[in-house]
């Protein structure tokens, strides 16, 4: 099992969640009331996250978009960011080496106040720059809670490639 593996089941055992909950199908339009509702907040929140990326707003996507206590890590990349701090920090160079990103989810489940979203992660990296990312699209699993009413990122998780259509 493969270090992005186990950490992604970990990071779905901390938010206890369990194969119970709404989760999207492959064609099947509408959902659950509940995955309907969370499928709209996180689309809300991936155009947050989009458009404060083209405007380079490193504080909307640090604090609008991610918890305070959010972790990130991704295929090939050392570092484990932990936190607005290092978020806010690492922000500040991504949005100066891409120009923009586009979010498509692939597949969600929610359960009560717990949900996750697969989706392909497509950024527009500065061409001199290419070199120092993965090929665009990647694969990226974020995980969300629903906390004082509102549906926040606690974290993601990345791996190189794209996700068809049959997840």
């Amino acid at each position: 099992m493969t270090h992005a593996i186990r950490a992604s089941w970990l990071l779905l055992a901390m938010f206890g969640m369990t194969n119970a909950g709404a989760q999207s199908q492959p064609g099947h339009a509408g959902g659950s009331a509940e995955e309907i509702a969370f499928k709209r907040a996180v689309r809300q929140l991936y155009d947050i996250k989009e458009s404060a990326w083209t405007k380079g707003d490193v504080e909307a996507i640090v604090t609008r978009f991610y918890a305070p206590d959010a972790v990130a890590v991704g295929e090939g990349d050392p570092t484990t960011l932990k936190g607005t701090k290092q978020f806010r920090e690492a922000y500040k160079q991504l949005l100066q080496d891409i120009t923009s990103v586009r979010v498509e989810s692939v597949r969600s489940v929610v359960n009560g106040n717990a949900g996750w979203d697969w989706a392909n992660f497509y950024a527009n990296v500065k061409p001199e720059k290419a070199r120092e990312y993965p090929p665009s699209p990647v694969r990226i699993l974020f995980l969300f809670s629903k906390e004082k009413g509102r549906w926040i990122c606690k974290g993601d998780i990345f791996v190189t490639g794209k996700f068809d259509d049959s997840l």
